[in-house]
């Protein structure tokens, strides 16, 4: 992959600048039609690109092929969106008579288009996270145009499909610019797109060391831009005793094969899991670390990211206090699939080494072993931020269950009570964000059709004219 040069970068943005007042007054017939040709062209092209993003991510087809079909549902989703009104929507309050706090004029409150997105591609989702997903189809749904910074990890298959999003563009007649893209393995054209001064906002889904960097940059230009980053999750699973109780078995293998999906290179994978001391818990243990063992993974995304697994293993290894249950990293070669990991340690040396607190981005879990729900919260909070928490047995209420589900709650964006953590929901009610580190903007969502309200500033218009209304 070659970088784009000063001149590229500027001619993408400055070409979705050009289109960006146009497109934020479109109808949401032109919008929805965009978002469904797009959706179309997608299927017509299913088997050449799954092809592509086989070859490039060593993903297997099974898991591509469902990717593809959450691209082209959220696509499709957003289309419904915006023909149902989301983005147009419009708060009146009347004129009432007299003088404040009693007395107003008329308000009117509309949602205006932030302007070009610069949208940076994730390496593990190289559909949904990538040219044509749920950042580009939020944008644009909100009326925003797009500048794609593609991802070094699957370039051909970026470059395949943005060709295939200009082929939709000049078939409905719309401007090029609407969806620019621009490439580089290196930082300095990442920089140089969050800097353009024609970029309004930015959406990240990678490394935290990336998306701090680039966070750092939206915030020190001389008028800074939101930055919307997902910068990384270590999900804790609680599992109180009642949900193990004759369940150990079950509840490992279930756990086993979300930490297994895609070799742990979900942003949503477990990477800890917090059980009560007792018969059940080691039960438990013993029946994670035979299922994962038995589990035969697929190299990971990149070299690097292979590097960097067995970096954290090494790490989490060599915390004191810490005993390994499954032995993860080896010599092996950086194309060789990761060996899952699973290490064991106490509730404080946990929250006393943050080491432990950060992510390890594959197949890997710390089991925090507690005494009691204090243990519980006090590790939550040492987590600080999380895009997901499941607690696994609060089906009754009590004191206890009480305490922790607010705990999780102030940590995460999303609390589940049953299930695994991997696998999101594109829906309304979805929230895919939380407290730092998982993203830098926990109001916000990064999936479901809430995502278009990042790109959308609420403005106040006092006794608006009749022709601006």
């Amino acid at each position: 992959m070659l970088d784009s040069t000063p001149a590229q970068i500027n001619g993408a943005v400055t070409a979705a600048s050009r289109t960006a007042d146009a497109w934020a007054q479109s109808s949401a017939a032109q919008r929805a039609a965009l978002l469904r040709g797009l959706a179309d062209a997608l299927q017509g092209q299913r088997e050449t690109l799954v092809r592509i993003a086989s070859e490039e991510t060593s993903l297997p087809l099974p898991r591509l092929n469902g990717e593809m079909d959450r691209t082209v549902f959220q696509l499709q989703g957003f289309a419904e969106q915006v023909t149902a009104g989301r983005p147009f929507a419009v708060t009146e309050d009347a004129a009432e008579a007299g003088a404040p706090p009693q007395g107003r004029p008329r308000l009117t409150r509309v949602q205006v288009p932030l302007g070009p997105v610069a949208m940076f591609s994730a390496s593990n989702f190289p559909f949904a996270f990538s040219v044509l997903g749920g950042d580009t189809a939020s944008a644009l749904a909100a009326g925003c145009p797009v500048v794609v910074k593609a991802h070094p990890g699957h370039p051909r298959l970026s470059r395949a499909v943005h060709e295939l999003a200009q082929g939709v563009l000049a078939q409905q007649e719309l401007p090029a610019g609407l969806i620019g893209m621009v490439e580089g393995a290196g930082i300095d054209v990442g920089v140089s797109l969050v800097q353009h001064p024609s970029i309004a906002a930015v959406a990240f889904t990678g490394s935290f060391k990336g998306g701090y960097a680039l966070w750092q940059q939206a915030n020190a230009r001389p008028r800074p831009i939101p930055f919307f980053g997902e910068l990384g999750s270590i999900n804790p699973v609680v599992i109180l005793p009642s949900a193990l109780a004759g369940q150990a078995a079950e509840k490992a293998a279930a756990l086993a094969d979300s930490m297994a999906f895609s070799s742990g290179q979900v942003c949503t994978s477990p990477g800890v899991i917090v059980l009560f001391d007792g018969a059940d818990a080691d039960a438990f243990e013993t029946a994670l670390r035979d299922a994962l063992a038995a589990k035969t993974l697929h190299p990971m995304l990149t070299a690097g990211m292979k590097r960097n697994f067995d970096a954290g293993v090494a790490r989490v290894v060599g915390t004191p206090g810490v005993e390994v249950v499954l032995a993860g990293a080896d010599a092996g070669s950086d194309m060789d699939a990761p060996k899952p990991l699973v290490a064991r340690t106490s509730a404080a040396n946990f929250i006393a080494r943050h080491t432990l607190q950060e992510e390890v981005f594959g197949p890997a879990c710390v089991l925090v072993r507690v005494a009691s729900a204090d243990d519980v919260v006090a590790v939550l909070n040492a987590v600080g931020g999380s895009l997901t928490v499941t607690l696994l047995g609060a089906e009754q209420a009590s004191d206890d269950a009480r305490r922790i589900a607010r705990a999780a709650q102030g940590i995460a964006g999303r609390v589940l009570f049953s299930g695994v953590p991997t696998g999101v929901a594109v829906a309304s009610a979805q929230v895919h964000g939380g407290p730092w580190p998982a993203s830098t903007q926990p109001a916000s969502t990064s999936v479901g059709y809430a995502a278009m309200e990042r790109f959308l500033r609420p403005v106040a218009l006092q006794d608006a004219p009749a022709w601006l209304m």
